[in-house]
């Protein structure tokens, strides 16, 4: 009996020892592949991505192109750029013969729509947190019924809390577009969806509201209207963004005509054109920089504001030396000069650089937007403000704490008693000139950022700066600032009811009403000359 034992045990284990080990069960999977039938493969996909496996996102690639393989033993290969095949789970380089019998694996529109599937469910179980969140909001934006598995496994896997809101968001469009969901799901789903109060929840619900079950319909209706009250909001927002962005070009374009409208009475019409000799002046300093240093590129906008300011205050000093000063007193002959001028300037470009358009590229710091609830804050136009105020508290500094300032107050409220106290007015009219001026290139600099630059860019800043000028009160930085950014907003605010040219109507009907109330504007300069 014992040897009996004896001989059962040893046969037992040899029995074990001369069983293969347990095959792996993506091996079996990837085997599925080398069917015929597109059905086998279909279901050898959707194992696969269930599988988690780390190959499974090559593969699914090199099925989708037409690169994955199959030998005459089931083994799977992707074919390489050079054309030699590499094993499909590995990745390795095949050493010694070829594969025999290798032949492509089938593929038609079923087995497409099977990997983009299985390529979603796989992104939506990656690693990397980025790449979930972008699989979220896919799935969101074209809910697909088929992936109601794959997402309730990716919820109940999830840890960031982020990442996991938006999975709950993207079950619950699915659910919403699943003919066969429950009503109360649907409901609930609604209310989900209701809470992001955005266009994309919005045009959801309004595909619910209209091809829903009468209880899913009333809750999408009744979801859509707090929705759209949300997203009036938040466009008046957008549009009050818009117009701070504007109204800063603006006052940067019409603190200068400020200045020199204020200290010596000229109406320049050649202001809008030193505004268009700082644009060029930006467009040429950064060719210069990607010439003869292109690491530097991000810092030709920072480069380009003083070059700028140089040239058109440069620009300005020598028309005021050269025409101004001839025509003090002349108020109309000044305007014919000065208008006259700027279509030299104009000509004066397209005949350098010709007449086309112009474009200035943003430095990287200036690209790109951030998301502020349903509001897109573009970095171009957030520097811009910035920039505006910057630009903005130096000049009240330079008028308010120098001696240029002090004697370009004196000479707005007084000329004549100033130049009874010894202050060389003849030289305050040409330095205030060319501040002004350069300011105006100061404009341009931000201009180029958010346009083209060309020939006629000032002209269409020109006529909106006078009205600045004439709304804040002639000569009074403050008054400027209030004027510039209340027109732009109401510009931006007007033109989503009224449209871009009857909006401008409006508002210059406005402040033609305004002016005959106040001739002075918002903030009247004091001064005994003024007051006469």
């Amino acid at each position: 009996m014992r040897r009996f034992l004896i001989s059962c045990a040893l046969l037992l284990f040899a029995a074990l020892a001369a069983s293969p080990a347990e095959a792996d069960p993506v091996d079996d999977i990837l085997a599925g592949f080398a069917s015929s039938k597109y059905d086998e493969i279909e279901k050898a996909i959707a194992a696969l991505a269930a599988s988690g496996d780390a190959s499974a996102p090559a593969i699914l690639d090199a099925l989708n192109e037409g690169a994955l393989q199959v030998a005459s033993d089931k083994q799977l290969y992707i074919k390489g750029d050079d054309g030699s095949p590499k094993a499909a789970r590995s990745g390795a380089d095949l050493t010694g013969e070829m594969p025999p019998g290798l032949k492509p694996v089938k593929v038609n529109n079923r087995v497409r729509r099977a990997i983009e599937a299985a390529m979603g469910q796989l992104t939506l179980l990656s690693p990397d947190p980025a790449k979930r969140l972008n699989a979220a909001a896919s799935l969101f934006h074209a809910p697909d019924p088929a992936q109601l598995p794959a997402v309730e496994a990716a919820i109940a896997k999830e840890t960031d809390p982020a990442v996991k809101r938006a999975f709950e968001a993207a079950r619950a469009a699915v659910v919403l577009a699943a003919p066969d969901a429950a009503e109360a799901d649907k409901i609930a789903a609604v209310e989900l969806i209701a809470a992001r109060g955005d266009e994309d929840a919005k045009s959801l619900l309004d595909a619910a509201a209209a091809n829903g079950a009468p209880a899913v319909a009333a809750a999408a209706n009744a979801a859509l209207k707090g929705i759209e009250q949300t997203l009036a909001l938040w466009s008046a927002a957008q549009n009050v963004y818009y117009g701070l962005s504007l109204g800063s070009v603006l006052l940067l374009a019409a603190i200068g005509l400020a200045i020199t409208f204020g200290v010596m009475g000229v109406i320049n019409m050649a202001h809008g054109e030193m505004v268009m000799l700082g644009a060029y002046t930006t467009y040429v300093v950064q060719q210069a920089v990607m010439a003869m240093a292109p690491g530097l590129s991000d810092l030709a906008l920072l480069i380009a504001v003083p070059t700028a300011f140089l040239v058109s205050g440069a620009a300005g000093i020598a028309i005021e030396r050269s025409i101004i000063r001839f025509l003090y007193g002349r108020p109309l002959e000044t305007l014919l000069a000065t208008f006259g001028l700027s279509l030299v300037l104009q000509q004066a470009m397209r005949s350098i650089f010709g007449p086309t358009n112009l474009q200035v590229d943003n430095p990287s710091w200036m690209s790109g937007s951030m998301q502020l609830g349903g509001l897109a804050i573009t970095y171009n136009r957030f520097w811009i403000i910035l920039f505006s105020v910057a630009i903005f508290a130096l000049l009240t500094l330079v008028l308010r704490k120098t001696a240029l300032g002090l004697q370009m107050r004196a000479v707005t409220q007084n000329r004549r008693m100033a130049a009874s106290m010894g202050i060389r007015t003849g030289w305050v009219d040409s330095l205030t000139f060319g501040l002004g001026s350069g300011v105006a290139g100061i404009a341009g600099v931000a201009l180029s950022q958010i346009d083209n630059v060309s020939p006629n860019l000032g002209q269409g800043h020109i006529i909106d700066s006078f009205m600045v000028v004439v709304f804040g009160g002639v000569g009074n930085l403050w008054g400027t600032l209030v004027g510039a950014l209340s027109l732009g907003v109401a510009n931006k605010l007007l033109e989503p009811m009224a449209g871009a040219v009857l909006g401008k109507i409006v508002v210059l009907v406005l402040l033609v009403l305004f002016i005959q109330r106040r001739p002075r504007g918002l903030f009247p300069v004091k001064g005994r000359a003024v007051e006469s």
